[in-house]
């Protein structure tokens, strides 16, 4: 495969429908599902990629099974903070996640996202659909910069499913079977 198909098959594409109160989110991963998977639902991995690189991030609460919760906070370096909770749903092993969304900051604009994660054969295609209240809650959530922090923490997990962190984590996933 050359480059320029790697680089394409790594693209994260993000949609927003106009006339409905969605947005698509699809990226392919160099990895199992399995693996992947994994990565959405383990707290210990969840913080090491979700999210912006200039945030770091803290869960309080992340129970990844169905009916369970989360929450948890991104901080900045001058220490403001944005923190994020929902529900988990559904969490069908490998296959699939239902989980509402909201940030604390509008809390009555719960979003409700549905990932998926299909096997391509040594590979993984991750599609999240999110529906807003509104099409009004789903502008406001594009120009929130959402896409950055979506394409730059899509990038993060590529690099921890490739054992490709420096440090810690990536002896940590080493030893965790992490890499494809």
């Amino acid at each position: 495969m050359s480059g320029a198909e790697t680089n394409r098959r790594h693209e994260t594409h993000i949609v927003a429908d106009p006339a409905l109160p969605t947005i698509l989110i699809t990226r392919e991963f160099g990895a199992s599902p399995e693996l992947v998977f994994r990565a959405y639902i383990d707290p210990d991995l969840v913080v090491q990629w979700l999210g912006p690189r200039r945030l770091t991030m803290r869960i309080d609460e992340y129970d990844a099974r169905t009916g369970g919760s989360y929450r948890y906070v991104h901080r900045e370096d001058d220490g403001t903070e944005y923190g994020f909770r929902g529900v988990f749903h559904e969490v069908r092993l490998n296959e699939r996640l239902v989980q509402t969304f909201a940030y604390d900051g509008f809390p009555d604009g719960v979003s409700l996202e549905t990932t998926t994660f299909e096997d391509l054969g040594g590979r993984t295609r991750v599609t999240t659909k999110s529906l807003m209240d509104s099409v009004e809650a789903r502008d406001s959530m594009i120009k929130s910069g959402m896409q950055r922090g979506i394409r730059e923490g899509y990038e993060r997990l590529d690099e921890l499913l490739s054992g490709r962190q420096s440090g810690n984590a990536d002896r940590r996933t080493e030893k965790e079977g992490l890499r494809p």
